[in-house]
């Protein structure tokens, strides 16, 4: 929501050298925030033992490190269908947030016929409903329901297929040449997607025996940072051979698909994994 007019006001002005070098810049401040801020609960010097123990009742994964060993937990997990669901699913995600963090603005631009600036202030407009769906949906409404007795599993669950069921809406910008009504489908599109993308983020920790989430977050974010490979390619050959984005987004929609089958069937109830054998 920042970042797209901020780049777009920074390259009109500077040149597209300093587009890259905001972006940089801010990522490390981000890194120096983190490394002055985060701990581990068990670490953390505000908070109370008992703040501790409420936190590890509520679901998260024992800290320490894992009883088998790192390659032996690795191989255990590339071999469950918890973590394959998971991560089919969210790299299904991924390919449509990667396709819209890249190609959001070129696609305002070129069949919006919008200058730059004025395609990064639309762009903008997805993110901020985007931005507001991820932290009501995603964020306060399933914390809220699980509160009230929900079970978690069908909450989790349906937040994050309704999620990328909205994400099919870019269908809709494939029949439009308005751009109020482009953005409207792709706001609904991105809002969807963003209250899904807490939830897979959550999973891990949900799923994880002691000392594996970082290994089922490594495994998800890997192929899901894959599609921030294949989704600009993909879509710049589309576009490129049709001169038109509309078989890219029906790409997208296809493989949000993929990702709903995989959160339905394959992915299963969201309880721990049972740990790997001892090394």
């Amino acid at each position: 929501m920042i970042g797209i007019p901020l780049v777009a006001l920074v390259v009109v002005q500077f040149g597209w050298r300093w587009g890259f070098g905001i972006t940089g810049l801010l990522s490390f401040l981000y890194f120096v925030a983190f490394l002055i801020i985060y701990r581990d609960p068990s670490k953390h010097p505000r908070v109370s033992a008992a703040e501790r123990e409420y936190i590890r009742a509520g679901g998260a994964t024992p800290e320490g490190p894992a009883q088998s060993g790192e390659v032996a937990m690795l191989g255990y997990f590339l071999l469950n269908r918890k973590v394959w669901g998971l991560t089919i699913g969210f790299a299904a995600y991924g390919y449509s947030f990667y396709l819209f963090l890249t190609w959001l603005p070129n696609y305002l631009e070129q069949s919006m016929h919008m200058s730059i600036l004025k395609s990064a202030g639309f762009a903008a407009i997805p993110w901020m409903c985007a931005t507001i769906a991820d932290l009501v949906v995603g964020g306060w409404l399933i914390d809220h329901l699980i509160k009230r007795g929900y079970d978690e599993t069908p909450v989790r669950k349906t937040v994050l297929v309704l999620g990328m069921l909205l994400g099919l809406a870019v269908f809709g910008a494939t029949f439009t040449t308005e751009p109020v009504w482009a953005i409207l489908w792709i706001s609904i599109a991105l809002s969807g997607l963003a209250a899904a993308a807490p939830v897979g983020w959550s999973i891990p920790s949900l799923i994880a025996p002691r000392g594996g989430t970082a290994t089922i977050g490594g495994i998800m974010n890997f192929l899901n940072n894959m599609m921030g490979v294949v989704a600009p390619i993909t879509t710049g050959y589309i576009v490129g051979a049709t001169h038109s984005f509309t078989g890219a987004f029906l790409t997208a929609g296809i493989m949000l698909v993929v990702g709903i089958v995989a959160y339905v069937f394959i992915l299963g109830r969201l309880e721990p994994i049972a740990d790997p054998p001892a090394a």
